[in-house]
């Protein structure tokens, strides 16, 4: 079969998809390449495949490490400056230079693929396919999550009613211990995986008693759910089983938690959940392997591929690159002081995506919207705008400078970049001690990511001395205040008063105190205020809120006025997106 040249500078993300998936490994044969045996694959229709984790890590637990790389960016504009079209060009890249090499990224939410931000495939000739399948509900895993864990609000509300209908002695004959929950203090909401703000807050139980628990309630998206970070974070399916039954759901009028294993829940929601624990194998348009596992959001979630993809990775090739949420300020803060606390995994080295368009931005530029036109400020050279938004690099570089790794600077290449300006970012990187490399791998895939694998592999051989940032004794607000002022560049931290009643009282808890730190925080600034673009200075970081995901291990502050359920556009990516009614084929995803 004749292959079709990929020309990303006139053809769509969903055509290149299209035309390279004529002619993509069979699923086994990219599996066996990859040294898996065949009966470590299931296959999920034509196209995709999990892999069997306790199978393989029964195999290869025990196997040498390759190095591990992370990559995380600069502050976004709200269209993304292309780190896992980066991630995905780097593997590519690693390739060319005949590395033995494997990437993992995250599933890709419904909210973003049919809002503004569209799938997280990557983009150009570097891409994950088949495209489609990837970016709409591919092998289940979210819709898993979404079901697992809206069944925990129906264990919660169902015993709600059952215990405001029925008195002690009827209770006692079915079997159910009155929990007495307090409807004021329920602490989850439900899911769904669409940017959907009419539904952040709802009455639930209208009717009469046989409708349900009158009471205020709402939504999330799915791919912020606590069972999501499970997910991102467990070893095996044991370890899995035991942190959903660790979920707190609500307390009870005395301020005792009430968690999934009381309203016996958690086997059920674990049910959900047997599939999910086993990434999903995809591959690059140039035919190497990538695994799909757990998911995006790092501003309102953990925002990590899982632990079981990269401990999957890691033992089967030499190069394992995983990708961070959002830029180093949360991504990859949360990669350094959770996902490498809790996986053992060390990197080798760190990418840090930037482009000239979001330095401009950073620089004082226009307001960069989805939809509208690019303002000229962005496609002609202006080198004082660039100089003046270099300031974010350097923040960027500086933060994971702190973790012990010095870090790679991906120029992620635009055709309007100029040599001066490549030249400038280069120079800026260079002197607060970055490796540097000019990339065009959404133009030239793995051959326009020679430059930037070839640093990687001089930076991943470079001995580091990674650390993290607080250990676990360190006092909640402590760690709120060292990621605060240490990661963010703000003076000081404010608490509202529900926020310092909790902060104390997790203090004064054990067991919540030796958890990990996941910041709630706006992705598009270093601050709080998605308004203050560059380095911010002279600012305060306000903890409104203090949830606690025990399941997954951590307590979430949460900074600003940022939801848990995003918006969905005026003009949104659905309006595009539609189907060939003789193949089925979906067209207009990018």
């Amino acid at each position: 079969m004749k292959r079709t040249v990929l020309d990303p500078m006139t053809m769509k993300d969903w055509q290149i998809a299209e035309a390279a998936e004529q002619s993509m490994k069979p699923t086994m044969q990219l599996a066996r390449e990859l040294g898996l045996h065949e009966n470590e694959v299931m296959m999920m229709g034509r196209q995709l495949a999990k892999i069997d984790q306790r199978m393989v890590m029964e195999r290869i637990g025990s196997m040498p490490m390759g190095k591990y790389i992370d990559v995380t960016a600069i502050t976004p504009t709200p269209l993304g400056e292309g780190k896992t079209t980066t991630t995905i060009g780097l593997v590519e890249g690693l390739s060319v230079l005949g590395k033995r090499v494997t990437g993992a990224i995250r599933q890709p939410s419904g909210g973003p693929t049919f809002n503004i931000k569209g799938s997280a495939a990557g983009g150009g000739i570097s891409q994950c396919i088949p495209l489609a399948p990837f970016s709409i509900r591919m092998t289940g895993d979210i819709d898993s999550i979404t079901n697992a864990h809206n069944l925990a609000l129906v264990a919660l509300t169902s015993r709600m009613q059952h215990e405001r209908n029925y008195d002690d002695a009827r209770l006692a004959k079915t079997g159910i211990r009155r929990l007495n929950v307090d409807p004021t203090r329920v602490t989850v909401k439900w899911c769904i995986d669409f940017c959907a703000q009419s539904l952040r807050n709802i009455t639930i139980g209208r009717g009469g008693k046989m409708d349900g628990f009158e009471m205020d309630s709402g939504f999330q998206i799915s791919v912020g759910s606590e069972v999501m970070a499970i997910l991102a974070v467990s070893k095996d399916l044991r370890d899995l089983r035991q942190r959903l039954a660790r979920m707190v759901l609500a307390y009870d009028t005395s301020g005792k938690e009430i968690t999934t294993a009381d309203l016996k829940v958690d086997g059920a929601m674990a049910a959900w959940m047997v599939d999910a624990i086993n990434p999903t194998l995809v591959q690059t348009v140039e035919g190497q392997p990538i695994f799909v596992h757990a998911g995006p959001f790092a501003n309102i979630a953990i925002g990590q591929s899982s632990i079981i993809a990269d401990e999957i990775g890691t033992r089967l090739s030499e190069y394992h690159v995983t990708e961070s949420g959002f830029a180093a300020d949360i991504g990859f803060e949360k990669f350094w002081n959770l996902k490498c606390r809790f996986s053992g995994l060390k990197p080798n080295a760190v990418v840090v995506v930037a482009t000239i368009r979001a330095l401009k931005m950073h620089g004082g530029g226009p307001a960069v919207k989805p939809g509208a036109k690019l303002d000229e400020a962005y496609t002609r050279e202006n080198l004082g705008l660039l100089e003046k938004g270099c300031e974010n690099l350097v923040a960027h570089i500086e933060i994971v400078k702190k973790s012990g790794v010095r870090p790679v600077v991906c120029i992620n290449s635009f055709h309007t970049d100029t040599a001066a300006e490549v030249a400038l970012v280069r120079k800026v990187a260079q002197q607060h001690g970055a490796y540097v490399a000019f990339s065009q791998h959404w133009l030239k895939g793995g051959e326009g990511a020679r430059e930037l694998a070839e640093v990687v592999v001089a930076a991943a051989n470079e001995k580091s001395d990674f650390k993290f940032l607080y250990d676990l004794k360190t006092p909640l607000r402590k760690r709120i205040e060292l990621i605060a002022k240490d990661i963010y560049g703000a003076d000081g931290v404010t608490y509202s008063d529900v926020a310092m009643e909790k902060a104390l009282k997790f203090e004064a808890d054990p067991a919540t105190a030796a958890m990990g730190t996941c910041m709630v925080k706006t992705h598009l600034s270093l601050s709080h205020d998605p308004t203050l673009k560059g380095r911010p200075k002279g600012w305060t970081l306000p903890i409104r809120d203090i949830l606690v995901y025990r399941g997954a291990g951590f307590v979430v502050p949460v900074a600003g006025e940022i939801k848990l359920m995003p918006g969905t556009a005026s003009e949104p990516a659905f309006n595009n997106i539609d189907i060939d009614v003789e193949t089925g084929r979906v067209k207009g995803l990018f």
